[in-house]
């Protein structure tokens, strides 16, 4: 008996041993982790990015950051001259909102007036004694004048394009009245609040359409164009909105005539039209059917009318590259292709009329990395196409006011920014700034690694960014994160400029781990091909290029494959739960927040873009809570209850499925957060360092730490 007893006091103490020996993270790690963050590492960054406050004859000033303190620079283009100043030290010339006195109006060019919506109608308010003159008298509920308030976006502020002259807007009356209706349900103490609006989801029967109107504000009137009701859709993104302003919207400048673009509900045919702003109107000019989605640009609409020369510079991937083509606007008859080559024009930014010049980003056409944007100019007629921004990297260029100067800041990744002052031929008039480093290497700072791997294709390159810890142990190999962000309308990386912290990648890593973010095919910025690689089946998720790509790098950097976690937010909460049910013996920890989990749940236009009809594309397939029964590892399923883009219920399905399924997970919950967790965002970066380090590092992390935040 006493033997026994032995035996049981020496495994109980060999078990304590064991736990004992468990690594065990300090607060003093997490608070290193935390150094990295940005509001850590920006106030150690000296000079960068150059912001201009414009003067007359395109002067400009402009404040940098030095170790000694600010220094306000005044600079003369035609000079050629950058001079330190004192005249601006105090001063602020920041202009203000244009939308208005108030963030839910929309300010004429002219600045004498601004219009807002008050019961469903618009009415236009004199800026200098603030009179309201009522300009639509029709307008009901789920049935008012330029309302934003379908599917995820949703506010007060009205949707128009005002005329250049300032004596016209174009908006809609937007029919609502047979959409279905999203809830949301409040906690607090005593009776919740529901809250309600129109959020239409894929093979609904009825969307939203808008009815196409012009008003005139100086003699109100309302005109109706002569055009059938079209759905709420826009050539670039999920709303007719994509920038507080009516999408695919052009005037003439006297204000007689409006170009416009109708996207049909499956985004697969678009219809360039002309309508009379006198009359209403309309001229059919021409079509563009595509197999699977079109968009008319990468951030940017870049389609334009010309009514002086009766042309329309126009936008398409016909050829398999977004490319320019200039139209007849008269006839709606190519006139010729502008741009060709395998490289994207992602974004226009100016059209000379005077000269027929263009002035557009573009992606792919320099050696080296594709997602690097580069500035360029070519004629009308395709010819003379001129790189004006030569440098390798990322180029993020504008105009001055008059238009005869670029301002250019370029970087990459690992490579601080450099600004620089050009004029239209691209030569180099003035060095401005160069970003200073060098007290924020000082700490142990270091830049993120970029990469270059094969696609799950053995083929296609792919690009990303690694990041190491600054101490690393040698011989040692490190549990890997995945961060994923898999599109299909924007990607993991985001961003190719410099940064010195890239959300928490970094802090991860001084964590104990390696850090990948992985660019995956099917995302914007490369090839039509490319971008449609996914269409039909976004359960995809980039996730066998994820896989391919963790193998490859663990060749090159200290990478266990046998510990890979994964992360990511909205889209990429999608992801990381088909990568723990679909991959499960790849991946073995896994955060997915508020993720669109089944498509069928989220608002219709991104799905039905993207993913196609429900009727042509297996929706149920791709939902994440069929395959909830396949989980082997530790997954954490987080979302906000008060959600108003990704509806909660998506979460809640998967939990529901995994329950059944009789499996283990974790669950957090923010009751009253919407898509981002607001206020609560420094807990969830916590919980999720706190998840990584206990079931991917199999150590014990330091109690209920306290991410102090930017206030710190």
């Amino acid at each position: 008996m006493n033997k026994y007893w032995l035996s049981i006091a020496a495994c109980s103490l060999a078990l304590t041993a064991s736990a004992q020996q468990k690594q065990a993270l300090t607060a003093q790690d997490y608070e290193r982790a935390e150094r990295f963050m940005s509001y850590n590492t920006e106030p150690l960054i000296d000079g960068g990015t150059v912001r201009p406050k414009w003067l007359e004859n395109d002067k400009f000033w402009y404040t940098v950051k030095t170790p000694s303190g600010e220094q306000t620079y005044l600079v003369d283009p035609a000079a050629k001259s950058k001079k330190l100043t004192t005249a601006y030290k105090n001063s602020n010339n920041t202009p203000g909102s244009m939308r208005g006195n108030s963030r839910n109006e929309v300010l004429s060019p002219d600045g004498k007036k601004s219009i807002l919506i008050k019961d469903y109608n618009l009415y236009v308010k004199d800026i200098a004694n603030g009179q309201l003159t009522q300009l639509t008298t029709d307008g009901i509920k789920d049935y008012g004048y330029a309302t934003d308030n379908a599917g995820w976006k949703h506010s007060d502020a009205p949707i128009l394009r005002w005329s250049p002259d300032s004596k016209k807007i174009a908006t809609f009356q937007q029919d609502q009245r047979n959409s279905k209706d999203m809830y949301l349900v409040s906690t607090n103490v005593g009776s919740p609040t529901l809250s309600t609006w129109k959020y239409p989801l894929p093979d609904d029967k009825e969307i939203p359409t808008i009815r196409r109107v012009v008003i005139d504000v100086v003699n109100p009137k309302v005109i109706s164009l002569d055009v059938a009701p079209d759905p709420h859709r826009a050539t670039l993104s999920d709303d007719i909105s994509s920038s507080g302003t009516f999408d695919d919207i052009d005037w003439k400048a006297d204000g007689t005539e409006l170009a416009f673009v109708s996207t049909s509900r499956d985004h697969k045919i678009e219809k360039f039209r002309i309508a009379n702003a006198l009359t209403g109107a309309v001229r059919e000019v021409f079509e563009e059917k595509v197999k699977t989605q079109y968009e008319s640009g990468q951030g940017a609409i870049n389609w334009s009318y010309l009514p002086a020369s009766k042309e329309i510079i126009w936008y398409s991937e016909r050829d398999n590259w977004g490319h320019l083509y200039l139209y007849d606007s008269t006839t709606g008859k190519l006139k010729n292709q502008i741009t060709k080559g395998d490289f994207v024009v992602a974004r226009v930014l100016k059209v000379d009329e005077k000269t027929r010049t263009i002035y557009f980003v573009g992606n792919g056409r320099e050696a080296g990395n594709p997602y690097f944007t580069h500035l360029y100019k070519i004629g009308f007629d395709g010819k003379n196409l001129v790189s004006l921004t030569p440098e390798e990297g990322n180029h993020i260029s504008t105009f001055s006011p008059s238009g005869k100067y670029i301002l250019d800041t370029y970087s990459q990744p690992n490579v601080p920014s450099v600004t620089v002052l050009r004029d239209l031929n691209g030569k180099l008039l003035l060095s401005l700034e160069k970003t200073d480093v060098s007290r924020l290497a000082a700490t142990g700072w270091k830049a993120p690694t970029p990469v270059s791997v094969k696609a799950h294709d053995g083929k296609t390159d792919i690009y990303g960014l690694v990041f190491t810890p600054t101490k690393m142990e040698s011989g040692k190999k490190y549990p890997v994160i995945d961060y994923i962000y898999p599109g299909p309308q924007g990607g993991s990386v985001g961003n190719w400029s410099f940064a010195a912290s890239r959300g928490d990648n970094q802090a991860l890593a001084e964590l104990g781990f390696i850090v990948v973010v992985i660019e995956g095919t099917s995302n914007p910025d490369r090839s039509k091909s490319f971008h449609d690689m996914s269409y039909g089946n976004m359960a995809e998720n980039t996730l066998p290029d994820q896989i391919t790509a963790i193998k490859q790098l663990s060749e090159k950097f200290p990478i266990d494959t046998t510990r890979v976690g994964i992360w990511g937010h909205s889209g990429g909460g999608f992801a990381t739960a088909a990568a723990m049910f679909r991959y499960p013996d790849f991946f073995k920890v896994g955060i997915a927040e508020s993720g669109n989990h089944d498509n069928r749940n989220y608002e219709d236009d991104w799905g039905e873009r993207y993913n196609g009809f429900v009727e042509n594309s297996d929706y149920e397939a791709q939902a994440n809570q069929n395959y909830a029964k396949n989980l082997k590892g530790k997954l954490m399923l987080v979302h906000g209850m008060m959600d108003d883009n990704v509806p909660p219920y998506n979460t809640l399905l998967v939990v529901e499925a995994l329950e059944k399924a009789n499996k283990s997970f974790d669950l957090v919950i923010f009751p009253n957060s919407a898509h981002g967790y607001g206020a609560y965002s420094p807990y969830m970066m916590r919980r999720r360092w706190d998840y990584f380090v206990q079931n991917l590092l199999g150590a014990e992390p330091p109690k209920d730490y306290l991410i102090k935040g930017p206030t710190r």
